[in-house]
């Protein structure tokens, strides 16, 4: 629920996080307008302001803003680009293929926890997330190539680590994935 124009209304958060840290009494949001009638609400929340830092909260960003930058020198060479496809009992954000058959399974991660400066992931226990990990792994092993993108969407950080204090696993498994050569 938030206050617009002297108003309490509910407003649907497009983030599978928690975002408590963010999201409290008092602070301010930024909406999206959605003017479609089929809708349970009429706005989407999509930013927050925490201190001076303006921080994306929409977890749809990430694979719109990956998706455009699929053009970075690691993954140049892939030419189709499909999303939301399974390896295993993982659906991956992105299969990225090209005309000699190589492909490369590829995981986006959106960013919004700022603690002390570093931008950490997850903001709370994600199972799904590990499990991604593994997968991660698993694909690597049979010769894919795979990667995971972690998308910082805050401003003034400048470190990244796993949040071991919130969910160890991801960590963990975080940590196994770059011992076994998953891209991060």
């Amino acid at each position: 629920n938030v206050k617009l124009d002297g108003k309490e209304i509910k407003v649907h958060v497009p983030n599978t996080g928690r975002c408590k840290e963010l999201l409290i009494p008092g602070c301010t949001v930024y909406l999206r307008e959605e003017n479609n009638p089929a809708r349970k609400t009429s706005y989407d929340l999509i930013a927050v302001e925490k201190g001076d830092i303006l921080v994306s909260i929409d977890s749809h960003i990430p694979n719109k803003v990956v998706e455009e930058a699929l053009k970075i020198e690691k993954l140049k060479g892939y030419k189709n680009i499909l999303r939301e496809k399974m390896f295993e009992k993982s659906r991956f954000d992105f299969k990225l293929s090209n005309d000699e058959s190589d492909e490369y399974y590829l995981e986006i991660k959106g960013v919004t926890l700022e603690e002390d400066g570093y931008a950490r992931f997850p903001d709370a226990p994600t199972e799904r997330g590990a499990r991604h990990l593994m997968e991660l792994i698993e694909a690597k092993r049979r010769g894919y190539g795979a990667g995971v993108l972690f998308l910082i969407q805050l401003e003034n950080v400048y470190k990244f680590s796993p949040n071991d204090e919130r969910d160890s696993k991801f960590g963990e498994a975080l940590r196994a994935a770059k011992a076994a050569g998953v891209d991060i």
